[in-house]
């Protein structure tokens, strides 16, 4: 029996697949014509009509499994695309084997009955930021030293490169999950966590501000259109304030003082581009993250901050730019980290979790 583990986000829907490698000749006579198709639809492609798409660069094999070993793989497609997606299980065969599935995230509960109803399908719910540790755990133990990694010398941009970092020893940390929205969380130890904060603009935000704002249908024509960009055509900086540095306070010149505040100006507004829009979206969005992120990690007196969720995919910009907010306003105490599977952990973690509960 194949083995998904799905987490439905607001945005955008991902989805774990576990496929067993070390299939004996007798379960090799007795799996049905069925399920060989749907491994071999799912293992053999790596789009899925216009908008499905598996990441193999992310894909792990020789993973072990409730007994079992196998590889997994990453796929991922819009929310809003969830009834192709159903479709496409009815059309392989899917609801024929499977009777449940392992979810998490608020579309477990918005979708139920439509998995019900289209393809007769049951949703094993999990809690969301409980999947979110189970499955970084998971992956971090099995690809460490190669899943985490940081920006080293995130203050100057010629010298800045990415580095691996070892996460064995990972407690306490903070966790910041940008998804459509952000949670944060603080995290002890394996089961010894709390959501300490978190705020409605996130990815979601972003996405939704770029498409009224440039006309951008994807995120990562929004990320394409962003590496365009110039945000300071758009946002008032400290030295279009002060001439300069405030130096009192040790605010940089180059510092945003206030997001799109130069959009005021008609002959601004005039002179700007798409590009310089979606840059300066998300520049607002990634310094208020990492505003709310830093905060907490004094606050909590923790001083490795974990970046995680979707909004990080192909969007190095972001990254570089908390990397830098962490060891900037920090004095170089805090460090932000990163990790490859990025929006990945809950699918993973429900995973797990359904094959413990079953």
């Amino acid at each position: 029996m194949p083995w998904f583990g799905m987490d439905i986000g607001g945005t955008l829907t991902k989805l774990v697949y576990f496929e067993p490698k070390d299939i004996t000749p007798d379960e090799e006579n007795q799996e049905v014509e069925v399920l060989k198709n749907i491994r071999k639809y799912l293992t053999k492609n790596s789009a899925y009509g216009k908008t499905g798409h598996r990441d193999i660069h992310l894909q792990m094999d020789d993973v072990s499994i409730g007994g079992r070993t196998g590889s997994v793989h990453f796929i991922r497609f819009p929310t809003s695309e969830m009834g192709g997606f159903l479709a496409l299980a009815k059309k392989q065969g899917m609801a024929t084997l499977i009777t449940t599935v392992c979810a998490t995230g608020g579309g477990a509960f918005k979708f139920e009955p439509t998995f019900a109803t289209e393809v007769n399908m049951k949703l094993a719910k999990f809690d969301e930021l409980d999947s979110l540790l189970k499955g970084m755990k998971q992956i971090v133990q099995l690809n460490n030293p190669g899943e985490v990694y940081y920006w080293a010398n995130p203050t100057q941009p010629e010298a800045c490169t990415k580095e691996l970092y070892d996460f064995s020893d990972p407690y306490p940390f903070i966790i910041v999950n940008i998804g459509s929205g952000v949670s944060v969380l603080a995290v002890y130890g394996p089961s010894n966590y709390k959501r300490i904060s978190g705020t409605s603009l996130g990815g979601g935000t972003f996405l939704g501000l770029c498409s009224l704002l440039t006309g951008c249908s994807s995120f990562e024509e929004a990320i394409e259109l962003a590496a365009q960009g110039d945000n300071t055509k758009v946002d008032k900086l400290v030295r279009d304030i002060y001439g300069g540095d405030y130096q009192r306070f040790g605010l940089p010149g180059d510092l945003v003082a206030s997001s799109f505040g130069n959009m005021c100006s008609r002959e601004r507004r005039q002179s700007v581009t798409k590009p310089d829009l979606a840059r300066a979206t998300l520049v607002t969005i990634t310094n208020n993250i990492g505003s709310i992120a830093r905060m907490c990690a004094v606050n909590e007196k923790i001083n490795r901050v974990v970046f995680v969720g979707n909004f990080l995919r192909v969007n190095q910009i972001s990254a570089k730019l908390l990397a830098f907010a962490m060891d900037y306003w920090s004095k170089g105490t805090l460090k932000a980290l990163f990790l490859e599977h990025e929006g990945y952990f809950g699918a993973v973690g429900c995973l797990l979790a359904f094959n413990e509960y079953s």
